[in-house]
């Protein structure tokens, strides 16, 4: 198969969807591997450390794309690349759909087939193309909120962990998963008191297992929520409906009652947000304040850290990647469920449901594709 790794143009998008040592797993079975030049370089890669693993380079994106059978990115195609995607073409990516209207109507008219990573799900609904990047988002939300509890930066002024006599800061955490999870050991990690909600008392018992004792579990309501959220410093939403988009569990009311510099951080911005003022920013321009509380949305969090990430993705898309590659994507997602629930646009047709139901558009099962 001919495989194309274009530059991530996403604003502050420093990933790329390849290792070098990625490339080279794919090349030695026989797959043609051509990298945009430079795409490597926010990751620390140069076009010759490709070129070494037996992948060529070529100039520009235009090429990528018009020389490739399968596409793998980072992001989501953003507006001036809907154009270079071919009828067939296999794009292999992080999509979001269900947050992104345009975006989705775009893939259906170009008659592409969107593999989308965030959708791969195994048998015991884990989502194994998501994990490492929300392992990487739930550490960073911690690390950013207690950046922007700083006084200069608009918050609170408080530090995170405290000092002797001095309480440390109080951290609430929507959603015990793995951004959560991570979220909240890293708050309890630096000496915040933590309190962590799920809907899921099953998961609400293995976090108590776990967790150090500055950490305390909590059921998911809105009761719970608005009485929360006026005494917490650090707000993170980690809630996530694969595939779907995510709940409102913070809405504009509930930012009267919280403190003045208050900070929050949607990690779920990605998917709509968790936070009902959230709208995505970048790391250009991380954050706004409304009634002066502090949102930090940045919808790539991960790209700020792109030699962490890309070899935390690349780690977990290959085994994936060469199954698609050496199979086509039609025997690899007939021989692998996982694969298959991928599958969210197919030449024109709508086949992830949550996509379907997010704009109200025909939905048709993955098999009629297959």
């Amino acid at each position: 198969m001919i495989i194309g790794v274009p530059k991530e143009i996403k604003n502050n998008e420093n990933r790329v969807a390849l290792t070098p040592a990625g490339a080279m797993e794919l090349t030695k079975r026989g797959h043609t591997l051509y990298v945009q030049s430079t795409a490597g370089l926010g990751s620390g890669y140069e076009d010759s450390d490709y070129e070494k693993a037996g992948a060529s380079i070529l100039a520009t994106i235009e090429d990528v794309y018009d020389t490739a059978e399968m596409i793998m990115k980072v992001k989501e195609p953003i507006e001036s690349e809907y154009s270079l995607i071919k009828k067939d073409q296999l794009l292999f990516t992080y999509f979001h759909f269900a947050s992104h209207e345009p975006l989705t109507k775009a893939m259906i008219e170009n008659g592409s087939v969107c593999l989308a990573y965030e959708t791969v799900e195994l048998s015991d609904r884990s989502l194994p193309l998501l994990i490492p990047m929300s392992e990487v988002a739930g550490r960073m939300a911690t690390q950013c909120g207690a950046k922007y509890l700083e006084k200069p930066q608009k918050g609170r002024g408080i530090l995170l962990g405290g000092v002797p006599g001095v309480p440390p800061a109080k951290v609430l955490v929507l959603g015990g998963g793995i951004v959560g999870t991570q979220a909240a050991k890293m708050a309890a990690g630096l000496g915040a008191q933590v309190t962590i909600l799920d809907i899921n008392l099953n998961r609400l018992r293995e976090l108590e297992d776990f967790m150090p004792a500055n950490v305390t579990t909590m059921y998911s309501s809105e009761y719970n929520i608005r009485r929360l959220v006026k005494y917490h410093d650090l707000i993170i939403g980690a809630v996530l409906i694969p595939g779907a988009k995510a709940p409102n569990l913070i809405t504009r009311d509930m930012l009267q009652t919280m403190r003045k510099g208050t900070v929050l951080v949607d990690v779920a911005v990605d998917q709509g947000g968790c936070i009902e003022t959230c709208r995505p920013t970048t790391h250009a321009d991380p954050i706004f304040i409304i009634d002066d509380i502090v949102h930090y949305c940045v919808a790539n969090m991960p790209g700020a850290v792109p030699y962490t990430s890309t070899i935390a993705l690349t780690n977990a898309t290959l085994p994936y990647a060469i199954q698609l590659a050496d199979k086509g994507w039609q025997k690899a997602c007939q021989e692998d469920t996982a694969l298959k629930k991928g599958l969210n646009v197919v030449n024109g047709k709508v086949v992830y449901k949550g996509v379907a139901d997010a704009f109200g558009l025909e939905y048709e099962d993955a098999n009629s594709v297959l």
